[in-house]
């Protein structure tokens, strides 16, 4: 029986955490496709105790064949973690600027690679402004070294085929743009479209304006509605280059279902001219 916890945390029980000096690593994962999140954003102000994480260089490892922001090497990782202070008894917290974009590609990852306890802020960085409590301003402190270690498997991945075969006979979604979806091509993909049989389920519509996520009733009753709950279904998630799709994977799970990621998403399905595009609006 899987027994892992609610995926997220309010900000009222981080702050009950640090409150009381419970053991625990908390990671700013803030970052942005633009580049306008970052480091420089972390120094001006975060959570107190929080380190830095950044996504492009420990969260993703180097374009490849494999897609644009394929899953890092596990030894590698390990050891970044390490560096953060992470501890396999430990929990783990993460967050972003609000949203969970980037929080969800850290809590992924750390699920994936054997991490037993990690939870996502809800409503991130914004939440916790709002609930006016205090933040750290430069470089924050330097953690003890942790101790974790690499044992991948943590979470479902699927390759090319399988994500197609999913798509087919099960449910696979798409997190990206609506307009993306449909055929608008960026320049990072130079094809436009989807996988077909994908369906559109933007990841932006699964949290409220503050960035706050949806709640679970309501999720439950959304994805009810789509037909994922029906007993024996695949569910799987892509995006662009695997970054929303974890965070469409967190929003299943908070209602209840386990999807699969297939982590080169667009960017590697349009790598090889063979596999078919599908544009247009497919009625999910």
């Amino acid at each position: 029986m899987d027994t892992r916890r609610n995926p997220l945390i309010t900000v009222s029980e981080l702050k009950a955490l640090l409150d009381h000096s419970h053991p625990l690593s908390l990671l700013d994962v803030r970052w942005r496709f633009d580049g306008s999140e970052g480091l420089s954003t972390f120094r001006q102000g975060h959570v107190p105790g929080a380190v830095f994480v950044d996504l492009d260089r420990e969260l993703c490892g180097q374009p490849s064949s494999d897609g644009r922001r394929p899953i890092p090497d596990g030894d590698r990782f390990a050891g970044d973690m390490r560096r953060h202070g992470v501890r396999a008894e430990n929990p783990v917290i993460v967050y972003d600027g609000a949203d969970s974009t980037s929080a969800s590609r850290a809590w992924w990852l750390l699920l994936y690679f054997g991490h037993s306890d990690v939870r996502v802020l809800d409503g991130g960085l914004a939440a916790w402004y709002e609930a006016g409590h205090s933040v750290e301003i430069g470089d924050g402190h330097k953690s003890a070294l942790g101790d974790f270690q690499s044992q991948p498997g943590g979470m479902t991945i699927v390759d090319a085929d399988t994500a197609y075969a999913i798509a087919e006979s099960g449910t696979l979604v798409d997190a990206r743009s609506r307009s993306r979806y449909e055929g608008e091509a960026k320049a990072s993909d130079l094809t436009g479209g989807h996988i077909p049989g994908a369906v559109c389920i933007p990841a932006e519509e699964n949290v409220r304006a503050d960035g706050t996520f949806l709640p679970v009733d309501q999720l439950q009753r959304k994805f009810r509605d789509l037909g994922f709950c029906r007993a024996g279904i695949e569910v799987g998630a892509y995006c662009g280059s695997g970054i929303l799709a974890t965070h469409t994977i967190l929003t299943l799970e908070l209602a209840g279902v386990k999807a699969a990621l297939y982590p080169g998403s667009w960017s590697h399905w349009i790598s090889d001219p063979g596999r078919p595009v599908a544009r247009g609006i497919r009625p999910a």
